[in-house]
């Protein structure tokens, strides 16, 4: 049997179950069976050696409880020919799945860590493992695919080439096929199916996220879509632009000094619009620090680089290009990234703009999903003479087959959400104020695309709602607080109708809270409403108010 007609026969097979999940939430009026009462040993003996809808277990082992981890069962199972999952029980199980997104291209799977411990660097372990502590069951994949680079498989398309099944399993067909999977061994170690559902990613995982909310509404109760690559093809071509001015520059010498320079300037101007001064831009619809800005007041005298406390005209260019809306091929539009003031921050403007991460996805991307071509192997040097796709044309007719295919399997810009409302389904919105991968504007964009698409703001706000984390990097970190909670706050929406509004973000150092932030739903804003000139004060979140811009 070749690898399509063995993913079509498995496929076939997770669509006749498929309906149990739909069957998971609210609107059933028959009472829903008493799961068993299994422990994490107990619910791995039930799975061993087992084929449950179309998935083969291939190990069930239990994990031991650690100082971060709880106690669990790990059951790693493989839908023909190559869709790899793993879905994790916990000792005491809550009743409910929760299925966490991917990152990058996919190509491993979402491992259970801490989020401070290490794992991948997108952090989507970090939610499966908040998830699995409140007692969900957790599912993750690898998208029908493994990367082929070692510790790098995120940046991996390779596979792509050649390769039309796996493309279609990574640009969504692998949610329901997991999740029916999922539900059904659930059924068999319970004899009973979950009462909830829910998918939470971010990056890749929330644009997976959003594809469940456009192109499956049945499927999930609920779903958080954390900083989603949901605008692909025109972020792609944004990395692209922005290594055209960096990579085809060896001379720009935009040190780190010089990013703080401009960092500095934005927080100058900008940070003390929310109330207090306190290294965030939390009030970015006020913030009128723009590129012509930096130019005006930061432009070494001449426009040649002469020294850290100025930027050369080489230099302002990259902050021209970074926040320049864009267009590619006519059709392919992104608004470009605001100047957030935390460019100087660790993992922002160091690892993203002129460390690798954009360069890579754009090499990946383009190569591989859009040009597919065969050639297509481990991430070349970031050196100009190596990388054709930083000379890729968007703009070409030859490349308007490509994009429209890439755009197809990646893009998830369909904002007509009204199936996703009219069966009861919630979303949650989240992007990091500050995120130097995929921009916050993006998000922002859709969500406002959303409202419009499904009758206006209260229509919107019956199932959706955005949030945006000032001075948050790309899913986590930076100087923002970049913890939130945000699967109770679903669940709590979905249970018993309590839709969120402010909820809670905290900061963590080392595994301490240093300073907690109200998460306010949008448009609003946190403005400091405590004691004037009281540090102690400005690290609590009840010092705060969600205002209007």
């Amino acid at each position: 049997m070749t690898s399509g007609s063995k993913l079509a026969s498995s496929m076939v097979a997770v669509a006749a179950v498929t309906t149990a999940i739909v069957a998971c939430g609210g609107g059933n009026s028959a009472p829903a069976p008493v799961p068993a009462p299994l422990d994490a040993v107990q619910a791995c003996s039930s799975l061993t050696g087992q084929t449950i809808a179309g998935a083969r277990v291939t190990s069930a082992s239990v994990v031991a409880e650690t100082a971060t981890v709880p106690k669990y069962c790990n059951v790693a199972a493989t839908i023909e020919p190559a869709l790899n999952l793993e879905l994790r029980i916990p000792n005491s199980w809550n009743g409910k799945l929760h299925y966490g997104g991917g990152g990058g291209f996919n190509g491993f799977i979402q491992q259970i860590y801490d989020a401070a411990g290490g794992g991948t660097d997108l952090d989507n372990h970090g939610l499966n493992l908040s998830a699995l502590k409140q007692g969900y069951i957790n599912v993750s994949s690898d998208g029908g695919h493994k990367g082929k680079i070692p510790t790098a498989e995120a940046v991996d398309a390779s596979w792509v080439p050649g390769n039309a099944a796996a493309e279609k399993l990574y640009a969504g067909d692998a949610i329901p096929a997991v999740a029916a999977a999922a539900v059904e061994m659930i059924r068999k170690a319970y004899g009973a199916a979950p009462s909830r559902s829910y998918f939470e990613g971010c990056s890749n995982g929330g644009r997976e996220a959003l594809i469940s909310a456009q192109r499956y509404p049945d499927l999930f109760d609920g779903i958080i879509s954390r900083a989603p690559a949901s605008n692909f093809v025109a972020s792609v071509g944004s990395f692209q632009t922005n290594m055209k001015v960096t990579v085809l520059n060896p001379t720009l010498n935009f040190t780190p000094a010089k990013v703080a320079l401009l960092s500095n300037a934005v927080l100058a101007a900008c940070d003390g619009l929310d109330g207090v001064v306190d290294g965030l831009v939390s009030n970015p619809a006020a913030c009128t620090f723009t590129a012509a800005t930096a130019r005006t007041q930061l432009r070494c005298t001449g426009g040649a680089d002469t020294g850290d406390t100025c930027l050369s005209d080489a230099q302002l260019a990259v902050v021209d290009t970074w926040t320049s809306p864009k267009t590619f091929a006519g059709r392919y539009t992104t608004p470009g990234w605001p100047l957030s003031g935390n460019e100087k921050a660790t993992d922002n403007w160091d690892t993203w703009l002129f460390g690798g991460k954009q360069f890579a996805f754009q090499y990946g991307a383009i190569s591989g999903f859009i040009q597919k071509d065969p050639t297509t192997g481990p991430l070349p040097p970031m050196d100009a003479t190596a990388v054709n796709t930083l000379f890729f044309d968007f703009d070409a007719p030859a490349s308007a087959a490509g994009l429209a295919g890439f755009s197809a399997t990646g893009d998830a810009l369909n904002a007509d959400l009204r199936p996703l409302a009219s069966k009861g389904r919630k979303l949650i919105m989240w992007h990091g104020g500050a995120d130097p991968a995929l921009s916050v504007k993006n998000t922002t964009s859709y969500y406002q695309s959303v409202v419009a698409a499904v009758g206006g703001q209260a229509s919107a706000d019956a199932f959706a709602r955005y949030y945006i984390a000032p001075g948050v990097n790309h899913c986590h970190g930076g100087a923002g607080a970049d913890k939130s909670d945000l699967l109770s706050a679903l669940d709590t929406w979905v249970t018993n109708g309590t839709a969120p509004a402010t909820l809670s973000a905290a900061k963590t150092t080392s595994g301490v809270t240093t300073f907690t932030r109200p998460l306010c739903a949008y448009p609003l804003y946190p403005r400091y409403v405590g004691p004037a000139n009281d540090a102690n004060a400005a690290k609590v979140a009840a010092n705060y108010s969600c205002v209007t811009p």
